[in-house]
């Protein structure tokens, strides 16, 4: 018997290139599922073959616990018994006492058959995990093999399946059995079902990994993507920058006669990709990005992130384009808050913006309107400004003297340091309880956006349902409801 073991576990191991110790396991799982079934009690057993000679050995196993958590008296003992064996033994350790084995050939062909084909499986798809867990980003192809509600699977070759989900795929695209198919790997599924490859057609990385497919000025490091935005299957912005003056980015991209950004586009189901130039200066690349679209002015608010931009109203609608979409990708492309007005409305935007910061020049700094548009005009649009801002800015215009500076610079001060009391005034009215601060799932952070709903006591924590508290903080249900009945613990106790 100790041969035919040694006999199965090399045929198999060489006819499925697994490795030998795989099998060896997969047997002495199949000899004690064999021995267990020889007892009347649900036994734990250990079976050890002999990796050179085939023979093997049997044994009981019990797993010592504690006296109070003893539920299988066939596979667990106490600590207290097990110490009559040996003094040394812990909690956790086990107990072994060697058992008569039972033949080989006693073990059921389909048992065998079934536990041997599992431990394979587990071995080869061991061997796919391993062999892809460290290319996550990279472009796959293979050929498809079938799909399924919407969800496609891939043989990308050694008998490797991998799937584009439906919210992975390209809406719309016509894909059949047979067709060679390209997509990003984002994801090694490690465990014991499904495809083990999950890729993805609609990932921006996509398309930028097959711009670095199709054009070697990057890889090359001459050409660097900064950026991509897609909507999949109908349009998507690129934003590319060059490291050498002497070569066009946007040239190299499209390549002769658009060859590159064809191929490109034709993976992607025919997706229109506009190249866009990358630039330093925000304003410069979002008029970039907003092309084809012709800008007449920029208004940049680093505070907000926003930008407004303004466009003649015969360009309105492709500057926005269809649906938004333009409007849309040159935000996700640059990052920034893209408005997009008319020149009429821009002017009228910014002429009500100017009247505000006229009027509160007015009210904080007790001076007329003559002067307080004066100072609009010439680019002042907070007291900070004028509080900090170097003599030198203030003096040079026209009128100013140094008594009218030094007096604006001293009322500025003044008025930001009303502003600064009143907010600490408001901050001690809304600042949170110690007892709120010291349950363990407050942090200072959350303590003070409670705090800022009204909820300053831990009381008043416990006070509120679940449903009540996500209204006014996000977060989800458990971790709401899980917050509460902390708060309410003192009460119970």
């Amino acid at each position: 018997m100790s041969k035919e073991i040694l006999y199965v576990v090399d045929s198999v191991s060489n006819e499925k290139d697994v490795d030998r110790s795989v099998i060896f396991g997969a047997l002495e799982a199949a000899l004690a599922m064999a021995t267990r079934k020889d007892h009347d009690e649900d036994i734990d057993v250990r079976v050890a073959i002999n990796r050179d000679t085939g023979e093997y050995d049997s044994f009981r196993v019990w797993t010592v616990v504690e006296a109070d958590e003893l539920e299988e008296p066939a596979r667990e003992i106490t600590l207290e018994e097990a110490h009559k064996t040996d003094p040394n033994l812990q909690i956790g350790d086990t107990i072994e006492e060697e058992l008569e084995s039972v033949s080989f050939g006693r073990i059921s062909a389909q048992t065998a058959k079934q536990v041997i084909i599992q431990k394979v499986r587990e071995a080869e798809r061991a061997k796919v995990v391993d062999m892809y867990e460290d290319r996550i980003g990279e472009v796959l192809s293979g050929i498809v093999k079938r799909v399924e509600r919407g969800h496609v699977f891939i043989d990308v070759g050694a008998g490797v399946e991998a799937i584009v989900p439906r919210e992975h795929a390209i809406p719309r695209e016509n894909i059949k059995n047979g067709d060679r198919l390209k997509g990003l790997l984002i994801e090694v599924n490690t465990l014991n079902r499904g495809p083990i490859l999950t890729l993805s057609r609609r990932d921006p990385k996509f398309m930028i990994e097959l711009f670095k497919i199709e054009v070697p000025e990057i890889s090359q490091g001459f050409l660097e993507i900064k950026g991509a935005a897609r909507d999949p299957g109908q349009r998507a912005k690129i934003a590319v920058f060059s490291h050498d003056k002497k070569l066009d980015p946007i040239g190299a991209c499209v390549g002769m006669r658009g060859s590159r950004v064809m191929s490109v586009a034709n993976e992607l189901g025919g997706e229109r990709i506009d190249i866009v130039l990358w630039d330093e200066n925000p304003a410069q690349f979002i008029i970039n990005a907003m092309a084809p679209a012709e800008i007449e002015s920029i208004v940049v608010d680093e505070e907000k992130n926003t930008i407004d931009v303004a466009v003649d109203e015969s360009q309105l609608s492709q500057a926005i384009g269809r649906g938004g979409q333009n409007v849309r990708l040159a935000s996700e492309l640059t990052g920034w808050e893209i408005n997009v007005l008319t020149t009429g409305e821009a002017e009228e935007k910014n002429e009500a913006e100017a009247m505000a910061y006229v009027k509160e020049f007015e009210e904080k700094l007790d001076v007329d309107e003559d002067l307080a548009v004066l100072l609009v005009q010439e680019g002042f649009t907070s007291i900070e400004e004028i509080a900090y801002v170097d003599r030198s800015e203030l003096l040079a215009i026209d009128g100013f003297d140094e008594d009218l500076v030094d007096e604006l610079r001293g009322r500025s001060r003044d008025a930001l340091l009303t502003q600064l009391i009143a907010k600490e005034e408001q901050l001690e009215d809304n600042k949170p309880s110690q007892d709120l601060l010291d349950l363990a799932l407050v942090d200072d952070k959350l303590a003070y956006r409670l705090a800022d709903k009204g909820i300053r006591t831990r009381d008043d924590l416990a006070d509120l349902a679940t449903d009540e508290l996500m209204a006014l903080i996000d977060m989800d249900e458990s971790a709401a409801s899980e917050l509460i009945m902390q708060a309410r613990e003192h009460w119970f106790e």
